[in-house]
């Protein structure tokens, strides 16, 4: 068994549509499921979080909320410290420039303007089931502390050796409030509705299984909280040509296959010896690297392909229909190919820029659409937290300028009796 092979030319429609379809991200199903959960949770607070506790991770626990100065202040080794240390300071400095101005300016004689708030709380979901992400933290809670949130809580499911140091040791680095120990979409609602013990949130980011981007998606269409884009499985997207190494492109496409068996791992390429190449190089890494090699098979062989096209054209006609989560372009022309793409979450450029640089350490952030979403949504970042509040100041005398105009646009809506009439009685 191998990762499949196919040729494609974005001309003939038949020949990759089926490839455009997640079929396995449609949350409906999981939405049905997680609906008593959220409604459970709404109305009986700790004591509906104490009992999901109990049934999905089996841990009977009293206390769900720890302030910082609670937690075991457990080492981790110096040199992890610093890696955290260096990718805090880059993150910082990438978001730093997305901080907006509030401004004023004036249009026609008036005084107009935009106004720039945070959101009053934020909660950052590391998921702590088949893997630990602190570096999920990082990517949440930088951007809303550099847009002014002042009460930002962790929420990440529960350990039964307590909560692990690294986690500890990346909230207190950039400032967390207080670390929730629930997790699944028990701890979604619990944040977006509050309880007895855990404080309610207006916005909640960071990945984590379908039960959480269900209880996500389903909560934020209720408007119980805010939510960066519907999430689901990791994916990305390598466009390629015959100057790639087909050894790092293995191991890039397997890099996003060991996030779960439900992750997507696509090459497009021009050259059908770069594919066969790269087929067998995935081969030799499954007998090589055997951690988590369940998990990297089933992405390969169930969810993954390599797509040969006639050109790199198709390829980029491809990736914008697909509008991938991570996509990398190496190709001997990247920045040119780099010009033609229109929807990706986050982009990697060159043989030297693996999608592993921007999870940890480059800066931008590694919170970012999937499924599609790149079509309508970017990654987190300053703008997330922030709302905009427009408003006017309305001189007189443009206002009696104005207000023949006004008269007309509410007479066409049939509401110039009040709308109207309320610039009217103004002009006098």
């Amino acid at each position: 068994m191998s990762i499949p092979i196919h040729n494609f030319s974005i001309q003939d429609k038949r020949s990759f549509e089926k490839f455009l379809n997640r079929s396995t991200q449609d949350l409906s199903g999981t939405i049905s499921k997680i609906i008593p959960i959220i409604q459970n949770v709404k109305d009986k607070g700790d004591a509906a979080v104490k009992e999901y506790t109990n049934k999905f991770d089996n841990l009977d626990l009293d206390k769900f909320v720890w302030n910082l100065d609670e937690v075991t202040n457990e080492s981790i080794s110096p040199s992890l410290q610093k890696s955290f240390e260096v990718a805090k300071k880059n993150i910082e400095e990438f978001h730093k420039y997305q901080i907006p101005k509030s401004w004023t300016q004036e249009i026609s004689g008036n005084r107009l303007g935009i106004k720039y708030t945070p959101v009053d709380s934020v909660t950052i979901y590391a998921p702590g089931g088949k893997a630990l992400y602190p570096s999920s933290i990082l990517m949440g809670a930088i951007p809303a502390k550099l847009a002014g949130v002042k009460n930002i809580q962790l929420a990440t499911p529960p350990q039964k050796e307590g909560i692990p140091p690294v986690l500890a040791f990346v909230a207190r680095l950039v400032g967390i409030d207080r670390i929730i120990t629930v997790g699944g979409a028990q701890a979604i609602a619990a944040c977006a509705f509050g309880t007895e013990s855990i404080p309610k949130s207006e916005f909640i980011v960071g990945p984590g299984n379908s039960y959480v981007a269900a209880a996500k998606v389903y909560l934020s269409g209720l408007g119980a909280i805010g939510i960066e884009s519907p999430a689901g499985p990791s994916e990305v997207l390598i466009i390629a040509d015959n100057t790639a190494n087909p050894k790092w492109i293995a191991c890039d496409l397997l890099s996003q296959a060991e996030h779960g068996e439900d992750s997507i791992a696509i090459l497009l390429t021009d050259s059908k010896e770069l594919a066969e190449k790269v087929q067998n190089e995935i081969e030799i890494a499954f007998k090589e690297r055997t951690k988590r090699i369940e998990i990297k098979k089933k992405a390969i062989y169930n969810n993954s392909y390599i797509l040969v096209a006639p050109n790199l054209n198709d390829c980029v006609d491809f990736s914008n229909l697909y509008a991938p989560e991570h996509l990398e372009i190496i190709t001997k022309d990247y920045n040119n190919i780099f010009q033609g793409i229109l929807h990706a979450g986050s982009v990697f450029l060159g043989e030297y820029s693996p999608v592993a640089m921007g999870d940890y350490i480059s800066g931008t952030n590694h919170i970012l659409p999937t499924s599609g979403g790149a079509r309508l949504f970017s990654s987190l970042g300053v703008d997330h937290f922030l709302k905009r509040t427009t408003f006017q100041e309305i001189n007189k005398d443009s206002l009696k300028k104005l207000y023949p105009y006004v008269k007309e646009m509410s007479e066409s809506e049939g509401l110039d009796e009040e709308h109207g009439h309320s610039v009217y009685l103004r002009t006098l």
